[in-house]
């Protein structure tokens, strides 16, 4: 099952779950970072502690050996945009000439980065539209799977966001779709999480407006109507 729920994430089509009873509703009290334009967004998920489970497992053939290769001659602050519960900062520690930092909007997953042994102040609760960094505070940033489940006034902030605090190169890993259209917000009985499946080109026009440079290589990651790119942008 777990080799199952990798392939399909990210984006999510994990409806299925819940109605066998492999993720249960959350059902206390949601805490979330402020409220901003960002609510059109389904939220919720990132604050379910059996989703923060699959977090820690889908990318383990696939975006974290990749994470790794576009790192490995790197030296420096690097900063992991939406986090979630810090399994790709713990991949990354054994790089020695990195210093990884991560941040995310919900604090369950932040808390869950802390307990599995990351630095507290290597963490942070905030909004990745508004970061609470100074700019080019990170040599390098990135995001697996996150970018695509903004809203699109929430992409151009995020990416916006992403080039200010960096100061060399930041990259993104995100769904395009199969078809070569833009298929635009997916939002159907059959997804639970909301996102973006768009062409390369509408991608790539997103980063070169805050990006010099924009360079696309393919992901080992895939689904049904997406492949996965890397979108690599230098100052």
């Amino acid at each position: 099952m777990k080799r199952i729920l990798k392939l399909l994430i990210p984006p999510v089509f994990i409806k299925i779950c819940y109605k066998t009873g492999i993720l249960k509703p959350y059902n206390n009290q949601i805490i979330r970072y402020p409220k901003n334009e960002n609510d059109e967004q389904s939220l919720d998920m990132y604050f379910d502690p059996e989703y923060a489970k699959i977090l820690d497992t889908w990318g383990i053939d696939t975006t974290w050996l990749e994470i790794q290769t576009l790192l490995v001659n790197c030296k420096g602050k690097v900063l992991d945009i939406a986090c979630g519960t810090g399994v790709t900062i713990d991949i990354l520690k054994k790089y020695k000439d990195l210093d990884v930092y991560g941040c995310d909007i919900s604090d369950l997953l932040i808390k869950k980065a802390e307990d599995r042994g990351i630095a507290g102040n290597n963490l942070l609760v905030t909004d990745a539209t508004k970061m609470a960094y100074s700019d080019n505070y990170f040599d390098y940033s990135y995001s697996i799977g996150s970018l695509e489940h903004f809203t699109e006034k929430g992409i151009e902030k995020f990416i916006a966001e992403a080039s200010r605090v960096t100061q060399k190169s930041s990259m993104h890993m995100i769904p395009t779709s199969k078809s070569g259209e833009n298929e635009g917000w997916m939002s159907t009985s059959t997804t639970i999480q909301t996102f973006y499946n768009n062409s390369d080109a509408w991608w790539t026009a997103k980063f070169k407006k805050n990006f010099k440079e924009v360079y696309m290589l393919n992901s080992i990651w895939h689904d049904g109507i997406s492949y996965g790119r890397w979108f690599i942008c230098k100052k």
